[in-house]
């Protein structure tokens, strides 16, 4: 049986601190990430979630459902609009956790502090996470370093989307 990454998580800024060539960059990654057998699990909103998710539905290789959004407020209707299914939390942060429990592996772009309590789960979850260089933020800050002694390696560095697909099994 082959090893499926199949729950691929998204992670990086909202709307406020998404700049438009990292948002552009979401879009092409999602473009380019998509497969018939791979979801997006991210938190639903705006920034570079959106993007990658626009880019998702933009490939040839969409599906109805193959887009998660983990909200933090209770409302369905905040989630962006490539979301196909949002599940409402009511949790705020806290529902950065589900995120990471919930995928195979994490790309990580930019970033503030949300972006910055999910790396540190996916460390602790013993989850690998992509993390973009080419964006300033925690991604990039954090890219190749260990957090703390118990794990190695789980914060690779990548500077392009072909480096990616690379980690992804179909680069």
């Amino acid at each position: 049986m082959r090893d499926l990454i199949n729950k691929i998580g998204i992670i990086g800024p909202n709307n406020k601190m998404c700049s438009k060539d990292l948002y552009d960059f979401g879009v092409q990654l999602g473009r380019r990430i998509a497969t018939k057998d791979r979801s997006i699990i991210c938190g639903g909103l705006g920034g570079f979630m959106e993007a990658v998710c626009k880019g998702v539905k933009q490939s040839n290789n969409t599906f109805i459902g193959q887009t998660v959004g983990i909200l933090p407020s209770k409302k369905s209707n905040a989630a962006n609009p490539y979301i196909d299914i949002a599940i409402p939390t009511k949790m705020g942060a806290g529902r950065n956790i589900i995120i990471v429990r919930t995928v195979h592996i994490i790309i990580a772009a930019g970033g503030g502090a949300g972006t910055l309590s999910e790396i540190a789960f996916a460390w602790q979850l013993e989850k690998k996470v992509l993390c973009v260089t080419l964006f300033d933020g925690w991604a990039k800050e954090l890219a190749g370093r260990d957090l703390d002694n118990r794990q190695k390696g789980l914060l690779v560095p990548v500077n392009s989307i072909d480096e990616i697909l690379k980690q992804l099994g179909n680069g």
